[in-house]
């Protein structure tokens, strides 16, 4: 570089930076307006006749604009991967993320929107006026408690589907993979005993998925230890999610004490399992290690007393990996026109996920690749189907 010359960015010549430069997404016309009258037809006067159309009949707007299949990208930034609150400026190179996953694995636009709000009234109030823009909302990086009040109450608003990515697309690759992982090690759903560490948006999210596909022996940790209504500085979620997970044994006390025995351990919480607590799990154990960037157990020490090991990272086997989820996901409720996304449809998917994985199953093969192209459209067919079994497709 001559010495009157300086970079075309601040940091010119990192890998990372020069992908990201003028962001990863852009707009793209899909009617040509090259001639004068493609612009009236495009524009003025003729898209006057089909403004006055959908005023007259709403529903018409499924065909003649792209909100049906647009979703927006909705984050405050206060939960942003594992970096914490970092604000809805440095978020948006994730949502722009999100919205070429949503199309490059779906087929669905994205619209990333980086909310200056991180109030509960503001954030619901602000989404419930954009949303006749968009044809779903995909909740992201809203960090809990507020995250399940946000989503509760956008859901009641609404008449097209919310999603908390955080919460079930992390739920429903996680199922995946267990319902392979338990079939592997020869356990069943009703006799396997769970240990989920972290009550968060995942821990939550990934309980309840969890107790709709059968297991019925989960304990789910958090800082203080086993979540259980004797507790009682548990908030209202936490409160709830005891009550759903009430063990009939009564068993209480530290993740080390819940995990005696265990024959399955998935951590959504970041923190480090000890080798010496890993060890007390059932033989043939079966542990999802998937804080991000560095698991709860390492996968070293997994594999010495794990059957089935999974992460959150690309560089292991067992990816559990959102993309297999939310972009089939929406592309199955849009497909139907759904007015909303059940627990049904949640299931559906990570029946269809896991049935994937075929006579191929292993211990390194529990979940398929997000680059496996079956992935979406067999995610999008199960989730429309069970659109139509719970009664909210409309088309």
């Amino acid at each position: 570089m001559a010495a009157d010359e300086t970079p075309s960015h601040p940091y010119a010549g990192d890998p990372v930076f020069e992908l990201h430069v003028g962001g990863k997404m852009a707009t793209v016309p899909t009617a040509d307006v090259s001639t004068t009258d493609q612009l009236s037809l495009a524009y003025t006067p003729g898209v006057a006749e089909v403004c006055q159309a959908i005023a007259a009949d709403a529903s018409l707007s499924r065909h003649y604009t792209w909100v049906p299949n647009t979703v927006a990208i909705v984050t405050d930034g206060s939960a942003v991967l594992g970096l914490g609150d970092i604000g809805p400026a440095a978020a948006m190179p994730v949502m722009e993320g999100k919205a070429i996953l949503f199309k490059q694995f779906g087929g669905v636009d994205g619209i990333p929107i980086c909310l200056a709000a991180t109030d509960v009234e503001e954030i619901v109030e602000t989404v419930v006026r954009l949303a006749p823009s968009f044809g779903g909302i995909n909740l992201e990086d809203i960090s809990a408690p507020r995250c399940f009040e946000i989503e509760d109450r956008l859901k009641e608003a609404l008449d097209i589907p919310v999603f908390h990515d955080d919460q079930h697309g992390t739920a429903v690759v996680a199922l995946a993979a267990l319902k392979n992982a338990l079939q592997l090690t020869g356990r069943t759903a009703e006799s396997a005993r769970v240990v989920i560490s972290g009550a968060g948006a995942a821990g939550v999210a990934i309980a309840k998925i969890l107790l709709a596909a059968g297991i019925k022996d989960i304990a789910v940790t958090d800082r203080k230890g086993v979540v259980s209504s004797d507790r009682t500085d548990l908030t209202p979620t936490k409160k709830a999610l005891a009550e759903l997970t009430a063990d009939p044994s009564g068993r209480r006390g530290t993740l080390a004490d819940a995990l005696d025995g265990a024959d399955v351990y998935i951590g959504v919480s970041g923190g480090t399992v000890a080798e010496e607590v890993v060890a007390t799990m059932a033989d043939d154990a079966i542990i999802f290690a998937m804080a991000n960037p560095n698991p709860e157990v390492h996968p070293d020490v997994a594999y010495r007393h794990a059957r089935v090991v999974a992460t959150g990272r690309s560089d292991f086997p067992n990816q559990i990996n959102n993309v297999l989820a939310f972009p089939g996901i929406f592309r199955g409720a849009f497909d139907v026109h759904a007015s909303s996304i059940t627990e049904g449809m949640k299931v559906a998917a990570a029946e269809a996920l896991a049935g994937l994985v075929g006579d191929d199953l292993s211990a390194d093969l529990v979940i398929p690749s997000p680059f496996d192209p079956r992935v979406g459209p067999a995610v999008a067919a199960a989730v429309a189907d069970a659109a139509r079994r719970d009664g909210v497709a409309r088309g």
